[in-house]
C-alpha cells in the first residue's frame, strides 16, 4: 500500500514539472511583450531652456589672512652692551627714532685714535710738500738729479694717499659711534623687547632686539581656485589696460571689502594676483591693499574678504536643473538636435542668486532640461516645451499666500 502511494506521488510530481515546462515559454513571451511595450512608450514631456551668457554684478567671498605691509627686525650693527632702552614696548615709533643705546666708550677711543692718525698724516703731507717745492726749484737750476725729483713726487703722492686712508678711518669710527645708537628702520608699532639692559649684543646675531610692524595700510592675502581666479585675472587686466595713459582710471580696480567680527567693514583694492598655481592645493594667491587707519586688523588675523569685480558676463544655469553626482559634481541633461538627451557634468565656480555660474561643460546656445529630468535615461526622446520661470515663481507665491491665509483653529 505504502509502495503504491509513493509511486503515485512521484508520478504526480513528474506531471507537474512537465506541465510547468510547457507553460513557461508562453509566460516569458508575454513578459517580453510587456517590456517591449514599456520600452516603446512615447517621448518624455520636459521643460527646457537655452543657456546664454548674462551680465551680472558678481561678488566672491573668500577666506583671507592679514599680512603686514612692512615689518622690520631691529638688529645691532656693532657689538656692545645695551646701556639703555629708549622706547615703550607696544608704542608707535618713527623711522630714525633712537631705540637702544650701546656702550660706545671703545668707539669713542677709536675715533680719537683715528683723528690723531689723520693729523699725523696731514703733518707728513706738509713736510713732503715743502721738500717737493725745494726740489723743484733746485731742479730748475740743474742742481739736483731727475731721480731726486721723481722720489719726492712719489713721496708726495704717498702722503696724499695717507691722508685719504686716515680720513676714511675717522669716518668709519664715526659710523660705529652712530651705530651704537640703534634706531628704528621704519615707522610703525614696536613689540616687546627681546633683550634688556646689560645684555651683550653683536653684529650678525640671530635674535633681533625687537620687531616693528606697520599697520596702516595692510595686505590681505586670499586663496582662490585657479578656475575661479580666471574671472578676477581678466577683470584685473582690463583695469590695468584702462589705466595706461589715462589718469582718470589710475584709481580704478577691483574693490575688496573686509569683514571681521567686532570691527567695521574696511575697504581696499586688489593689488595683484600670483602667476603660479600651488601644485598641492591648486589655488592662486590674491593680495589686496586695505586701509587700516583704526588698526582694527592685525597681522595673522583670519578674515572674510569680499571681492567685487563688477559687471561680468557669465553662463548661468538654474540650480533646480542640476543634480549632484556621487563625486560631488553637478550634472545636467542636455537636449540634442534630434530631441534625445545626454547627461553632462558641468563645473560651477559659485552660485548667483538661485543659479550656478558655469565655467566649463556647457556652451552658450545649448538646451538643457529644467523640469522633468527625473524620468530620463541617456538617449531617451523628449517632448520639450519652454520653461517659464515666472510661472513657477508665481505659483510658489500663490501657494505661500494661500498657506498664510489659512485660519488658525487652535485656541
Amino acid at each position: 500500500m505504502k509502495k503504491s502511494t509513493l509511486i503515485t506521488a512521484l508520478v504526480a510530481i513528474v506531471l507537474v514539472v512537465i506541465f510547468a515546462w510547457l507553460l513557461w515559454p508562453s509566460s516569458a513571451d508575454q513578459n517580453a511583450q510587456g517590456m517591449g511595450g514599456y520600452g516603446q512608450q512615447g517621448p518624455v514631456a520636459v521643460e527646457t531652456m537655452t543657456v546664454q551668457e548674462k551680465e551680472i554684478e558678481m561678488t566672491m567671498d573668500l577666506p583671507a589672512r592679514v599680512v603686514a605691509y612692512r615689518q622690520a627686525e631691529v638688529r645691532p650693527q656693532v657689538s656692545g652692551i645695551i646701556e639703555e632702552r629708549l622706547f615703550e614696548q607696544g608704542s608707535f615709533v618713527e623711522k630714525g627714532q633712537k631705540l637702544y643705546q650701546l656702550d660706545d666708550a671703545r668707539y669713542l677711543a677709536n675715533l680719537a685714535s683715528a683723528q690723531a692718525d689723520f693729523q699725523n698724516a696731514q703733518a707728513q703731507l706738509k713736510i713732503v710738500k715743502t721738500r717737493a717745492k725745494r726740489i723743484r726749484s733746485l731742479e730748475a737750476q740743474k742742481a739736483v738729479s731727475e731721480q731726486d725729483l721723481d722720489d719726492v713726487e712719489a713721496q708726495l703722492a704717498q702722503a696724499q694717499a695717507g691722508i685719504a686712508v686716515a680720513q676714511a678711518n675717522v669716518d668709519l669710527q664715526k659710523i660705529n659711534i652712530e651705530y651704537a645708537q640703534i634706531k628704528a628702520p621704519i615707522s610703525g608699532r614696536i613689540g616687546q623687547t627681546f633683550l634688556t639692559e646689560g645684555a651683550l649684543v653683536s653684529s650678525g646675531q640671530e635674535q633681533p632686539l625687537a620687531i616693528i610692524t606697520q599697520l596702516n595700510p595692510v595686505y590681505v592675502d586670499m586663496q582662490i581656485s585657479a578656475d575661479r581666479a580666471q574671472v578676477i585675472i581678466r577683470k584685473l587686466n582690463e583695469f590695468q589696460a584702462q589705466a595706461l595713459g589715462n589718469e582718470d582710471q589710475k584709481n580704478a580696480g577691483i574693490n575688496v571689502v573686509i569683514n571681521h567680527s567686532g570691527s567695521d567693514k574696511l575697504q581696499g583694492k586688489l593689488a595683484f594676483s600670483n602667476v603660479v598655481v600651488n601644485e598641492t592645493t591648486g589655488a592662486i594667491t590674491l593680495r589686496a591693499l586695505v586701509d587700516n587707519h583704526n588698526n582694527q586688523l592685525l597681522p595673522g588675523m583670519f578674515v572674510t574678504a569680499t571681492l567685487q569685480p563688477g559687471k561680468v558676463n557669465q553662463l548661468l544655469v538654474p540650480q533646480r536643473a542640476t543634480t549632484r553626482n556621487p563625486q560631488g559634481g553637478l550634472d545636467v541633461w542636455v537636449v540634442n538636435p534630434d530631441n534625445s538627451v545626454t547627461k553632462t557634468t558641468v563645473q560651477s565656480i559659485q552660485s548667483y542668486e538661485n543659479q550656478w555660474v558655469i565655467a566649463d561643460g556647457l556652451n552658450p546656445g545649448q538646451t538643457i532640461v529644467v523640469v522633468g529630468y527625473q524620468k530620463l535615461q541617456p538617449g531617451a526622446q523628449v517632448n520639450a516645451s519652454e520653461w517659464q520661470p515666472n510661472k513657477a515663481t508665481s505659483a510658489a507665491q500663490n501657494q505661500q499666500k494661500a498657506e498664510s491665509t489659512v485660519p488658525n483653529n487652535q485656541e
